[in-house]
């Protein structure tokens, strides 16, 4: 009876700790699931800044989005400043922000959606005559991450490619940036299967709302305090404080001794 007891009690024992280690790998295979779905859902793009005068770090490090053909800074060696903006229509500061582009012979990335291309074609021919670079903010605008297929991935980003063709006959500079900085991994593979770049930012402040537009002073606090080496700027072309303040900002930043570079410059 008592050895009977030990094979009982042997045999519990196994069962215990088969069971231990069946719950720890179905444990661990949940986990991996679960991370491989936030890798494919949506990622709002996001920075964290703990020493002024030096790059931020963003949500995804630049090391995790090189492998997809993605940056979100340039050369952090070089006080080298790196223009980008955005704009989803035309709110008529944009000729005013090519002027001091061209007087400070700075040249920008200007992202575009369809309805600019579409609205404001003679702005778009100016952008490319002085030498910017016109990229793809997609045709419609929309939250990117929520686009699951291949073709409606390629609709919106060569739609866009189309519009500009026909504007301006050139072909569109293959970088990519997604509105609302919102994103998947998901996303990124496709841009990079289209032969796109994808660019986020290290740099920007809320200057997209129309009816309540910063103060030349917050616009400084923040763009003069946080710039960095190898920022990508992010401004938006439809704000009327960055037409005002664009020439003087220009002139703050090369006082600071920073220099601009291009996004191509970012490739090699």
């Amino acid at each position: 009876m008592k050895r009977l007891n030990f094979k009982i009690v042997i045999i519990y024992l196994l069962l215990i700790i088969f069971f231990y280690f069946l719950g720890g790998g179905i444990a661990i295979l949940a986990n991996t699931h679960r991370n491989v779905l936030v890798k494919e859902s949506e990622e709002n793009w996001g920075l964290g800044f703990s020493t002024e005068g030096q790059p931020p770090t963003g949500n995804v490090s630049a090391n995790e989005l090189k492998t997809y053909d993605s940056y979100y800074l340039g050369n952090t060696d070089k006080k080298i400043i790196y223009l980008t903006f955005d704009a989803g229509y035309e709110n008529g500061y944009t000729p005013a922000i090519l002027d001091a582009l061209k007087k400070h012979n700075v040249k920008a990335t200007f992202f575009l959606v369809g309805n600019y291309i579409t609205s404001s074609p003679d702005l778009v021919k100016r952008m490319v005559d002085e030498g910017h670079n016109v990229a793809n903010h997609t045709y419609s605008h929309p939250n990117m991450s929520k686009i699951s297929t291949k073709e409606a991935f390629r609709k919106e980003i060569e739609d866009l490619e189309n519009a500009f063709r026909e504007v301006t006959g050139q072909e569109l500079k293959k970088y990519y940036r997604p509105p609302q900085g919102k994103y998947s991994e998901n996303n990124l593979k496709m841009a990079q299967e289209l032969d796109y770049k994808t660019f986020f930012w290290s740099l920007a402040y809320v200057d997209w709302y129309n009816d309540k537009q910063p103060t030349k002073e917050e616009a400084f606090k923040k763009l003069l305090g946080r710039i960095h080496p190898g920022a990508i700027v992010l401004l938006h072309s439809t704000s009327k404080t960055n037409s005002e303040i664009l020439d003087e900002l220009l002139t703050k930043w090369e006082e600071m001794g920073y220099i601009f570079g291009t996004l191509d410059d970012i490739e090699k």
